[in-house]
């Protein structure tokens, strides 16, 4: 399975660092994952297209907006722990949002 995770933060730069070490991460543990980063405020455009949407700390605020464009997609949505985030541990950060997912979705 290929997971299709999306990274959004304020204005899509920061977490495209993250994204770049969330595909190291993944190419070392043998997981199958894209990875893209965007402005939080474009991730209706992408409802259909993805599994995981990865919020940035500094727009947690927006979670509740985001979880409401969401609700009717099977897509796990969640906030970037804002420790791993700011020292981009992309392993650490794509093991739990794959562990969020795999529960989410009955695959543990």
């Amino acid at each position: 399975m290929t997971y299709r995770i999306m990274l959004a933060c304020a204005g899509g730069m920061s977490t495209s660092l993250l994204a770049s070490s969330m595909r190291k991460a993944a190419e070392e543990m043998g997981i199958d994952i894209t990875v893209a980063a965007m402005p939080v405020g474009n991730v209706a455009s992408v409802r259909k297209d993805i599994d995981i949407l990865l919020i940035g700390p500094q727009v947690r605020y927006q979670l509740p907006q985001v979880e409401k464009i969401y609700q009717q997609f099977p897509v796990t949505v969640q906030v970037i722990d804002s420790l791993d985030y700011g020292r981009m541990l992309g392993g650490k950060v794509l093991g739990n949002a794959l562990t969020v997912y795999q529960r989410e979705h009955g695959l543990n």
